[in-house]
């Protein structure tokens, strides 16, 4: 639909723009990103017609732009300018009634119901009908924002151009109109073309996207390959960390804050000394947020805790609405949910076995608490009937040191295979089944890490971490075991 071949130019004989050339299909949400002084709101101007170029073209439907006229132009291509400004005392509606302009035929323009009716859906899509008898000069920033939208759309162009569109918007209004921008690409065709400033917006709204550097292109893709980590440093001079969305497939970056480098937290380690024991919950508060990966039933997934309980409740207690009670537990006991890991167990916490392991430049903390009375045989799980019940052995492995995600998924691994060794190795088994269990039907883990210090980048079973963990939760686990039987057995 729109084709940009070899363009060149700028201001005053200077060329901002060099040797640009891409192209955008109808229907496409087509970013454009550069940190400021790249080109992006003059390549803009260009599309749109406002700015002349020295060389190279741009066509619009296999025509170039010097074979429209204005108003001819104007039915096509609508411009939502980055700081609008208004001259004029005039009421929303009549703001938004401009953009008919194009479609008015005559000498004397006349207003018809296709004029009528088209501004008043384009105020309602926009959430500016309500306010359609106001002077805008009344309104917020946010509001004109969106008045100036509507006025672009009431235009019905084929092709909306949009500079940081979001720019004064709150949260939800962003949203709103991303997500209207996004709908009208998919249902009506509408192409957009969008300059943006906030890379995860842009990543997660954008079907492809072009990054400028200098006036040249760095890059002309899918946000996945353009938004890398590499690529995004280099251009934007800053320190950045990609990181996968939660809910849906599109890259997310977070800025790395130089303080945090600087941070003076060398001294500061994860040892049994910050362990509180009491029969009713078992308590390590960090002087420091830990980056954490567990299937606590407060704190679950992957985030940054600084408290970490594993409390004890009857065998009788009711699982059905377990996760609010626990917040509530939590919350009476001083305890911040949103900053908290919280297990369950019916298991004796005095049974608990604990150990610090150390290497040289890094350490290992494992604390382990166990019962094996609903053993599993993982691989015959289907001859059990599903049923909640308190976890039964919980696992936390804190680790004085720097992991990546591949270790912290590999902690996991390797403690598991641990724990699975131990099961062998106690001849523990599966009540139903009357095979070797592999672990019990309720287990949970934690993998916490200072995420300062040595970088550990693997933690399978022969590596640095791996053969600590491997031996840390071997130990724990066959000794919280061996109390557990004798405690079952009264001796």
């Amino acid at each position: 639909m729109l084709h940009v071949k070899h363009l060149s130019g700028g201001y005053t004989g200077e060329s901002i723009l060099k040797d640009i050339s891409f192209e955008v299909e109808k229907g496409e949400l087509f970013g454009i990103l550069g940190p400021n002084g790249s080109g992006k709101t003059t390549l803009l101007k260009m599309i749109s017609g406002i700015l002349a170029y020295k060389h190279g073209s741009i066509s619009i439907n296999s025509k170039t732009l010097s074979e429209y006229t204005p108003k001819e132009l104007a039915k096509i291509v609508a411009v939502l300018p980055q700081h609008s400004s208004q001259a004029f005392s005039y009421t929303v509606k009549e703001t938004v009634s401009l953009g008919r302009y194009a479609h008015q035929k005559g000498w004397f323009q006349t207003w018809s119901d296709e004029d009528e009716n088209t501004v008043q859906r384009v105020m309602a899509q926009t959430g500016v009908a309500e306010f359609q008898d106001k002077n805008i000069q009344e309104l917020s920033g946010g509001e004109r924002q969106r008045v100036y939208l509507a006025q672009a759309l009431a235009q019905e162009p084929e092709i909306l151009l949009l500079d940081e569109p979001t720019n004064h918007l709150d949260l939800s209004y962003q949203k709103e109109l991303l997500d209207l921008l996004k709908k009208w690409t998919k249902e009506r065709g509408l192409t957009v073309i969008s300059i943006f400033h906030d890379l995860n917006l842009a990543g997660l709204y954008c079907d492809r996207l072009l990054l400028l550097e200098r006036g040249t292109i760095n890059i002309n893709h899918t946000p996945n390959e353009v938004l890398k980590e590499e690529r995004i440093n280099k251009v934007y001079d800053t320190e950045i960390e990609k990181q996968p969305h939660p809910k849906v497939p599109a890259p997310q970056m977070v800025l790395m804050p130089e303080w945090q480098k600087h941070a003076e937290v060398s001294s500061i380690s994860i040892n049994p000394e910050l362990l509180e024991f009491s029969d009713e919950k078992i308590v390590l508060q960090s002087p420091i947020p830990l980056r954490t990966m567990s299937s606590g039933v407060v704190g679950s997934g992957t985030g940054w805790h600084q408290t970490f309980v594993n409390r004890h409740v009857g065998m009788d207690y009711n699982c059905s609405d377990h996760r609010v009670e626990m917040v509530e537990y939590l919350r009476n006991h001083g305890f911040e949910p949103s900053e908290t890991v919280g297990m369950m167990t019916a298991v004796m916490l005095a049974d608990v076995s604990y150990k610090l392991y150390k290497e040289d430049d890094f350490s290992v903390m494992v604390v382990v608490t166990a019962g094996v009375g609903n053993a599993i045989d993982a691989s015959k799980g289907g001859m059990h009937a599903f049923s909640l019940k308190p976890g039964t052995i919980n696992t936390w492995l804190f680790v004085n040191g720097q992991l990546t995600e591949e270790a912290f998924i590999q902690s996991i691994m390797t403690a598991t295979e641990a724990k699975v060794k131990v099961m062998q190795d106690q001849q523990v088994l599966d009540s139903v089944t009357k095979t070797i269990a592999t672990g019990t039907s309720t287990d949970s883990i934690l993998i916490a890490s200072t995420q300062k210090g040595r970088l550990l980048d693997y933690a399978g079973p022969i590596t640095a971490l791996g053969q600590l963990i491997g031996k840390g939760i071997y130990e724990c686990t066959t000794e919280a075991i061996v109390k557990y039987r004798k405690r079952k057995q009264g001796l």
